[in-house]
This record gives structure tokens, C-alpha cells and sequence, in this order.
């Protein structure tokens, strides 16, 4: 497999993804463990506003290239068989799945590795333009000091 990425316009249903992804590994008959990671839109901002939608604008060539870049650095840092990343873009409801990460490998410990970095460089380098709305209007989200703090603890 390697690493694999797609930028999702529709429903992304995490569930079918894991199956493949699942299946996808067992064939192969290396990997002895598969983690994944499911993000939901929230109802509520960081302030506790409700949120009625979220939309994440895209580029499509430079955001489909910062989704394989990261995939692929994954693949690269970490002793993992498979990398996987499907990230929604477009508008999406309270409770739509925003991104499904995976990674398989021989062993648990390297797959969890390997997922948590992908999501910590997915929420602050992926390239997005995020933006919710609600009933007080609008606003736009930017990567928080927490998520720049994660994303340190993965700096060489």
C-alpha cells in the first residue's frame, strides 16, 4: 500500500474507510495492528457558540499535496507498513466526519505513533481555509498554541 491520501467533496463515511483499509492490510498478512482516527465536526466553537456549519475551503493541487506529504512523512518517520489519510473539504454539518487517518504496521506502538503524527501535522499543515457559521455569524479558525505545541513534540 505506502501512503495514500484523498481529498473527499462528499459524505465521508470512516467506517467504510477503515473496512478497506482493513482489508487492504489483512491481505497482505504483515501488519498485526491498525490504528485509526475519526474527526467529527463539533456543534460548538472553542467560545461554546454553536456552530450550524463548518466549511473548509481548499486549493485543489496545493491541499492534495500537503495530504501527501504528510501521509507520505508518516510513512517515512515510522516503521508502518500502510499510511492512510482521507480529508473532507467543502461544507459539512455538526456530526459529519471531517478526516479519517490510519496506519498499519507490525506492531501497535508504531501505529499509534504514526496516527498521532499525522493528525497533529493534518490539524496545523494541511493546507485549509476552516470557517464556521452559526447563529451569531461567522468566524474564521486558525491552529490554536495547543495544536503548535503538539505539532513540536514531532520537531527532530
Amino acid at each position: 500500500m505506502a501512503a495514500v491520501s484523498r481529498l473527499e467533496h462528499r459524505f465521508l463515511d470512516a467506517g467504510d474507510e477503515l473496512n478497506d483499509f482493513t482489508q487492504t492490510c489483512a491481505a497482505r498478512g504483515v501488519d498485526g495492528a491498525i490504528v485509526a482516527f475519526t474527526g467529527l465536526a463539533r456543534d460548538r466553537a472553542k467560545d461554546g457558540a454553536r456552530v450550524d456549519e463548518l466549511r473548509l475551503d481548499w486549493h485543489p493541487r496545493l491541499t492534495e499535496q500537503s495530504l501527501q506529504r504528510i501521509a507520505q512523512d508518516a510513512l517515512d518517520r515510522f516503521p508502518v507498513t500502510a499510511v492512510y489519510v482521507v480529508h473532507r473539504c467543502g461544507c459539512m454539518a455538526p456530526g459529519d466526519t471531517i478526516v479519517f487517518a490510519a496506519a498499519a504496521s507490525p506492531h501497535r506502538r508504531e501505529a499509534f505513533q504514526a496516527a498521532d503524527y499525522l493528525m497533529d501535522r493534518l490539524k496545523s499543515e494541511a493546507v485549509f481555509w476552516k470557517h464556521e457559521s452559526g447563529p451569531d455569524g461567522g468566524r474564521w479558525i486558525e491552529p490554536t498554541e495547543q495544536d503548535g505545541a503538539a505539532l513540536a513534540r514531532w520537531s527532530d
